[in-house]
C-alpha cells in the first residue's frame, strides 16, 4: 500500500507541475485567445489533477476508475492543445517538448493506475 501511495503522490506532483506550467505557458499567448485556447487549456490541466483526486477522495473502484478516465480524456485534450499553440506559434518548441515530455509521464502513469483497477 505504501509504495501505491508514493506512485500516487509523485503523479500528483507531476500533475501539479503540469498545471502551473500550462498557466505559465498561456500567459504569453495572444489575448484574442483568451475565451479560446487560454481558457479550453487551462481548464483541461486542471481537470487532470481534480478528476484524479476527487476520483480517490472517492475511495470506491468504479467511482474512481470513472474519474480516472476522465482525468485521461483531460490530458489527452490539453495536450493535442499544447501541440496546437506550438503550431500557431504560441509557445517555443522548447516549451512544447517540456509540456509534452510531462504529458507523456503523466498519461504512462495514469494509464498504469487505469489498467490495474481495470484487473480488480
Amino acid at each position: 500500500m505504501e509504495g501505491n501511495l508514493k506512485f500516487q503522490d509523485s503523479l500528483k506532483l507531476k500533475m501539479d507541475k503540469y498545471v502551473n506550467l500550462v498557466y505559465k505557458l498561456t500567459k504569453k499567448f495572444p489575448k484574442d485567445e483568451l475565451f479560446g485556447v487560454t481558457s479550453q487549456l487551462r481548464r483541461a490541466a486542471l481537470s487532470i489533477i481534480l478528476n484524479f483526486i476527487e476520483g480517490y477522495a472517492r475511495n470506491r473502484n468504479k467511482v474512481y476508475l470513472q474519474f480516472l478516465d476522465i482525468s485521461y480524456g483531460s490530458l489527452k485534450e490539453s495536450k493535442y492543445l499544447i501541440y496546437f499553440s506550438w503550431k500557431q506559434g504560441y509557445i517555443a518548441e522548447k516549451e512544447y517538448n517540456e509540456a509534452n515530455n510531462l504529458s507523456e509521464e503523466i498519461g504512462k502513469m495514469l494509464w498504469r493506475i487505469i489498467e490495474s483497477r481495470r484487473k480488480q
